[in-house]
């Protein structure tokens, strides 16, 4: 169909162009809104249900990692947006004793579904784990900092190293900086990447870095702030690939 056909297309160029994926964004938010409605069983208001910024950022990565041979699009988003909402109660569960698993969350007429109904048992992928067990305290957090930087979540993806040499490059580059504190320190308060302090700690080309330069700063920032399941997503959107051709 046209319309299938011209939903992939955005997604391609989503997954490499930032301004295409914030656009995209911006396009589904109706989607987002619904799919968040489904869950919470009411509408979501934006700026104060935690589940609306969840539901957006599960969107976001489903951008990312979706690939042809997974199906339709608007379900596998469905899907990532439900799982990351459903570890969120978890977690809250987990932490502060107000969620119950056995609470309705997606009834249909009189046959009530609760949130351990909808628990995918299958999804054992480390990666994904850790990308659904993120807070959405720590998810705010980091794209405020990033916004501080200029840059926003889909900037990253844009610049993630794609090849093996080019993602080992940017690994050396940031173990160097995690080695230096004062590098880490300079890149806050400057706003700027140490480039050439990192070329020649790392022993990597100048070209490498720059090109990837949002990448680095976004792991680097991670690093600053603790945010290690932030960090894990961020390493893995490198692996992530685009569309199949």
């Amino acid at each position: 169909m046209k319309e299938d056909h011209d939903l992939l297309e955005q997604i391609r160029a989503a997954q490499q162009n930032p301004d295409a994926a914030d656009g995209l964004i911006r396009q589904y938010m109706p989607y987002v809104k619904s799919e968040t409605a489904k869950f919470i069983k009411r509408p979501p208001l934006e700026g104060h249900d935690d589940e609306l910024s969840i539901a957006m950022f599960a969107f976001y990565e489903s951008i990312l990692s979706y690939r042809q041979e997974k199906g339709a699009f608007l379900g596998f988003a469905s899907t990532g947006i439900r799982n990351r909402l459903i570890d969120y109660y978890r977690k809250e569960k987990r932490h502060r004793g107000l969620i119950s698993l056995e609470q309705p969350v997606d009834s249909e007429g009189d046959d009530e579904r609760t949130l351990l109904d909808h628990i995918d048992t299958g999804r054992d992928d480390a990666a994904e784990l850790a990308d659904r067990n993120a807070a959405k305290e720590e998810i705010l957090h980091f794209s405020a900092q990033l916004a501080s930087f200029g840059l926003s979540l889909s900037d990253i993806a844009d610049s993630c190293p794609r090849q093996g040499r080019t993602l080992a490059a940017c690994q050396k580059a940031l173990a160097f900086a995690v080695e230096y504190p004062e590098l880490l320190d300079q890149l806050v308060q400057t706003k700027k990447l140490p480039i050439v302090q990192l070329c020649a700690g790392a022993g990597v080309e100048r070209k490498t870095l720059e090109r990837h330069r949002k990448y680095v700063i976004a792991i680097l920032l991670a690093y600053t702030n603790g945010f290690e399941i932030i960090r894990g997503h961020l390493r893995q959107l490198s692996r992530k690939g685009g569309l199949s051709t």
